[in-house]
């Protein structure tokens, strides 16, 4: 009677094996402490739900078989190579998908996409060279930033005038976004100060930077960042008596930094159109403020959507395993989704890997949004 015990005790958990849900871990790198942690923590949590929601409903199916989702998220502080490390540890545990939010560590992890551990590079970065490395294993989401600039500048120097101050953060990307407005403003007439760009991700006192660049008497101010670091730029700014225009790096959001800062601070500036400002994104942002008691921004947004796009990709393509399969299914996934699941109007993926989705810039003026018109579409 013993033996059969033991005998129907290994069946059971034989069985059980048998039929157990696939787990697909998804890997992330992101900064999750210092000055950029709040950033981070705002991707890894758009991330987070859309998996939760996924698993929720059931997972998906892939070949008939039930696959669900689990996050393994790792903190990189924002410098690239730590990211390297952290994506050798993750694929080194088998992940083939990999989420990474930030410019240095995108470009410095791309060559190892196509190595063996092969894996899926989802970019969260307006970085245009990111496209330019044509690698054919990264998923670029957010629209590249050289699209913003024309409109930015044409709005500030009609506004404000023609002098530009530089006080952006000088990670890779602060500085090939301060050189994009740089050549555009001085293309559409304006002149160019100093750089006085600082480390958003380590400084604590922006006041001796924001004392420089406001001693050259600028129109308009150059600033970006991660979105507190920028607020706090900005706050300097005014306290220091600038009453001019601000071009805000898309990194930094407005819906945040106006419950960082008096509202009337960001007055005359130009950045991204919020999120909450879209329309179609309402279930999102219901869903998304009811389960983490704060405003969604889009690096939420976004990555909750290339979670969606990935996940459907997989079961197109009918495998988990092959990233390369799954990437070549992206453009389709994206188009047969709903878009409480896409959040923005999504178009497709283009066959260099980056999303075609509508994306709205704007002006601020008393608190309120004017979306401002587009000199060419993203690619």
């Amino acid at each position: 009677m013993k033996r059969l015990k033991v005998m129907s005790s290994i069946l059971a958990l034989t069985l059980g094996t048998a039929f157990a849900d696939k787990v697909v871990q998804i890997g992330y790198s992101g900064p999750l402490s210092g000055g950029a942690a709040f950033y981070g923590k705002d991707v890894q949590s758009g991330i987070d739900l859309a998996i939760n929601d996924l698993n929720k409903a059931g997972g998906i199916k892939v070949n008939g078989e039930k696959v669900t989702f689990k996050l393994v998220s790792l903190d990189d502080r924002y410098l690239p190579n730590e990211t390297a490390s952290n994506v050798k540890r993750l694929t080194g545990q088998g992940i083939k998908y990999v989420f990474v939010p930030h410019a240095g560590g995108i470009m410095t992890v791309q060559p190892m996409t196509t190595r063996d551990p092969e894996f899926l590079l989802v970019a969260y970065s307006s970085e245009p060279k990111i496209l330019e490395a044509n690698n054919p294993m990264t998923f670029m989401l957010p629209p590249r930033y050289d699209n913003y600039a024309a409109p930015f500048v044409k709005t500030q120097i009609k506004a404000f005038g023609k002098k530009l101050g530089l006080v952006g953060t000088t990670s890779a990307y602060g500085k090939q976004w301060a050189d994009v407005i740089t050549d555009e403003w001085k293309k559409q007439g304006g002149t160019v100060g100093a750089n006085n760009g600082v480390d958003y991700g380590t400084t604590v006192d922006y006041s001796s930077a924001v004392t420089k660049a406001l001693a050259e008497k600028p129109d308009v101010l150059f600033v970006g960042g991660p979105s507190q670091p920028t607020a706090l730029v900005i706050k300097a700014a005014r306290e220091q008596g600038f009453k001019g225009g601000f071009i805000v790096m898309d990194q930094a959001k407005f819906e945040q930094m106006e419950t960082m800062i008096p509202k009337n601070y960001l007055d005359g500036s130009v950045g991204v159109l919020p999120t909450k400002e879209f329309s179609g994104t309402q279930v999102f942002v219901t869903k998304y403020q009811g389960v983490y008691k704060k405003i969604p921004t889009s690096e939420a947004a976004l990555n909750y959507m290339g979670v969606n796009v990935l996940a459907k990709a997989m079961e197109l393509a009918g495998t988990t395993d092959d990233p390369e399969k799954v990437r070549a299914q992206l453009s389709a996934a994206a188009k047969a989704i709903p878009q409480s699941k896409t959040v923005y109007k999504l178009f497709g993926v283009t066959p260099a890997g980056h999303v075609d989705a509508e994306f709205i810039i704007a002006s601020v003026k008393g608190g309120k949004y004017t979306k401002l018109r587009m000199e060419k579409t993203f690619k």
